[in-house]
């Protein structure tokens, strides 16, 4: 049985409660541009290789016509849809972040609960609920456990803290009683697994599938038995061999519940400006100011300096694919004055002279003053141009990030460069338009016309 001290009692007592809570107006609105913002991920993806094999996986596997595999006319069953769809979601780096928690929460969160969704033929409020509510569980199980406590044992935030979140979600819609919510915290727990080999994923189809697809199969699967009757650990948080011991040195489980129903984890997550791994988005506005202020030209440059926290410099230097590539990236931005959705992902570009000419003359240095700099993520881009000009840029907190978020307008910008060449510019337009009215969608089953191809 549960100690006196145990966190579950309140935990699923919130959970259970999710569904139907009314969330602040700030909240809702915020949601929704995560909600875009992750479709957006899903409908780029689903034509990038990692999309690509998802779909032909679970092509195979089928399913009753429970939920729709975005990007294509398919409906399958909503386990193997989530598959599909959050590998769609993490394809490369486009998708949203919750940087103190450290983890990629939308794309395991909105694909659970978009399956779950359709399968009970759920409301728009709903769904924003069901994803506040796997925002609020996935991040603050990572920063019970510990983001880099995890990271220094081996342990995968990304994926562990993603199936937890996950299985809020999809439970969240899975018409479950509260103490029902103890056997799907148990499911999750057993299934929260990844290790931190995934930077050697070089096609970053492994990667999309540990940080999206795997962790919201096991959030729709885990709901799915709930549902139907299975039976699991009473407190699997609580007791010998806890969730939180087997993770942590020092777990804080109080965290999983501190300022639930106040805090909401979907404030504090990033959205990309930029379709490129979350380490570049600072260096880069502060290339790209330099740039406007400057009127800098890809011959003005004699070297260029970016400093980083440590850790984002090691994940985005000089690396094999292009739009997870600092010095590639600062290269196209020189040369075409931003950084597109299409050069980001452009392997064939990397190689050419003048983007080599001008990623020799870049330096990335992982700097540790940076790295325990308050707030996180701050960068400095350090130009030096051939006519011995210094220029500096320091970037505290970029567009995108939380406490700097970007406007509905911006996020659909953002959304329509990436869903246009898929979807087309009106029916990109016309989801567009949904999601920013998802209130009033009296099912998510009426969104599948607007994510077929």
């Amino acid at each position: 049985m549960t100690s006196t001290n145990s966190i579950t009692p309140g935990l699923i007592k919130y959970m259970a409660q999710a569904r139907n809570t009314k969330l602040p107006d700030n909240v809702v609105h915020k949601a929704k541009h995560h909600i875009l913002d992750t479709l957006a991920a899903m409908v780029s993806g689903s034509v990038l290789k990692p999309g690509v094999l998802a779909r032909q996986y679970v092509e195979q596997q089928g399913g009753p016509p429970e939920a729709q595999v975005v990007g294509s006319s398919m409906v399958i069953s909503a386990v193997n849809a989530a598959i599909a769809n959050g590998m769609m979601a993490h394809a490369d780096e486009t998708d949203d972040s919750n940087g103190s928690a450290g983890i990629h929460p939308g794309c395991a969160v909105l694909p659970a609960a978009l399956a779950m969704g359709e399968r009970e033929n759920i409301n728009g409020i709903e769904l924003i609920n069901s994803v506040v509510l796997g925002y609020d569980i996935g991040s603050r199980t990572t920063r019970a456990l510990g983001r880099n406590e995890m990271r220094a044992r081996n342990h995968l935030p990304f994926s562990i803290g993603g199936t937890m979140g996950a299985i809020a979600a999809a439970g969240c819609l899975a018409g479950l009683e509260e103490e029902q919510y103890r056997d799907l915290l148990s499911y999750g727990a057993q299934q929260a697994s990844g290790i931190m080999t995934y930077p050697r994923d070089v096609e970053h189809i492994e990667k999309a599938f540990i940080f999206g697809g795997m962790n919201a199969r096991n959030g729709v699967m885990a709901a799915e038995m709930i549902q139907m009757g299975f039976t699991g650990v009473y407190d699997t948080f609580d007791g010998d061999g806890n969730f939180l011991v087997a993770y942590s040195d020092n777990p804080k489980g109080e965290e999983l519940i501190k300022e639930l129903g106040s805090r909401f984890e979907v404030m504090g997550t990033n959205i990309k400006k930029f379709c490129a791994g979350f380490p570049i988005q600072s260096p880069a506005e502060g290339l790209l100011l330099l740039i406007n202020k400057h009127n800098l030209k890809p011959d003005d440059i004699a070297s260029i300096v970016a400093r980083l926290p440590e850790s984002g410099a090691h994940t985005v230097n000089d690396r094999e694919m292009p739009d997870i590539n600092l010095q590639y990236l600062f290269a196209v931005a020189l040369l075409d004055g931003r950084i597109s959705f299409e050069a980001a992902h452009s392997v064939e570009r990397m190689g050419q002279q003048d983007v080599l000419d001008l990623r020799s003359k870049i330096t990335l240095i992982g700097d540790p003053e940076l790295t325990n700099a308050d707030p996180e993520w701050q960068s400095i881009v350090e130009v030096t141009t051939k006519d011995g000009r210094n220029l500096r840029e320091h970037v505290i907190s970029f567009k995108g990030k939380a406490d700097n978020p970007l406007t509905t307008e911006e996020v659909g910008e953002k959304a329509l460069d990436l869903m246009e060449p898929i979807l087309g510019q009106a029916k990109a337009s016309e989801l567009i338009d949904a999601i920013n009215k998802l209130e009033s969608v009296s099912s998510v089953r009426d969104l599948r016309p607007l994510l077929t191809v």
